[in-house]
């Protein structure tokens, strides 16, 4: 049977009509694509592990940031890797855990969500997101078992209530609404510590980025996985910010002003802010 492609025709799969997920139909039809479609690895393995971010509602809609360092054991394996992505032009997701399999299943993730938008019209709801990612991770469940689990964290602007929405994960696929502010990965629970204590309700943009920056300190200080700043490298925390105007990251020079301010208050009181 002559291939329609040679013909310049798209095959035939393309041309069937089906649902919104992109996923589903990968699934259908090239399911060794995907992710969960692939041989499992006889034992567990080694691999570069991406470690810490945070997120937190401010009075204008969602933050999420993220340190730099990818670890492979005991070894930094990269010091400048990207954590935080745009999910769509509303929202953002954070990865830690195996980092080759996370990246791909956010590149998955925002394909997903812009094949639903040209199918249907429509933007998906920030809580259709969240569900179609933890779809995502339930089937990464075996690769998950042998030792390439992924644990992201989704936040994005909700229009309907005006305001920022967080959602943690497990690696079975279970989805959890956050209220105020989340942590992820190695270094979480001293940032979700600083995070206590630093948040309030009311805060501006500026106060926002201050929190998220001065909880990833705290993580870099206690956690060898995380990363703190490196100043002679000149990398920067990625801070990625959603508000009703959509999703933007700040610029390394303003990242930059914050980083230094921490760490000229920090310099007689490295124990952090009170």
């Amino acid at each position: 049977m002559r291939d329609p492609s040679a013909a310049g025709r798209l095959p035939e799969a393309f041309l069937t009509a089906g649902g919104a997920s992109f996923t589903e139909f990968v699934g259908r039809h090239a399911p060794a694509l995907l992710p969960d479609g692939r041989a499992l690895p006889a034992e567990r393995v080694e691999t570069t592990h991406g470690t810490t971010i945070v997120s937190l509602v401010w009075s204008g809609g969602l933050l999420m940031a993220g340190d730099r360092r990818a670890t492979m054991g005991s070894l930094i394996a990269n010091r400048d890797m990207q954590k935080v992505f745009a999910a769509d032009e509303s929202s953002l997701v954070g990865i830690a855990g195996a980092a080759g399999v996370a990246v791909e299943m956010v590149r998955l993730f925002q394909v997903e969500l812009e094949h639903y938008e040209k199918i249907e019209g429509v933007d998906m709801s920030v809580q259709g997101r969240a569900n179609r990612l933890a779809t995502m991770l339930r089937a990464n469940l075996g690769l998950a078992m042998q030792g390439l689990g992924v644990v992201p964290v989704f936040g994005g602007f909700d229009r309907a209530r005006g305001a920022g929405r967080i959602f943690s994960y497990d690696v079975t696929g279970g989805c959890y609404e956050e209220h105020q502010h989340h942590s992820v990965g190695s270094g979480s629970l001293f940032a979700r510590g600083a995070l206590k204590k630093l948040w309030r309700a009311d805060m501006s943009e500026d106060e926002a980025v201050r929190c998220g920056l001065e909880a990833l300190y705290d993580a870099a200080d206690d956690d060898s996985a995380t990363g703190g700043p490196d100043v002679h490298r000149r990398i920067w925390p990625m801070v990625g910010l959603v508000d009703r105007d959509g999703y933007r990251f700040l610029a390394d020079e303003r990242t930059e002003t914050v980083v230094r301010a921490i760490l000229a208050d920090r310099s007689d009181d490295p124990g952090g802010a009170r």
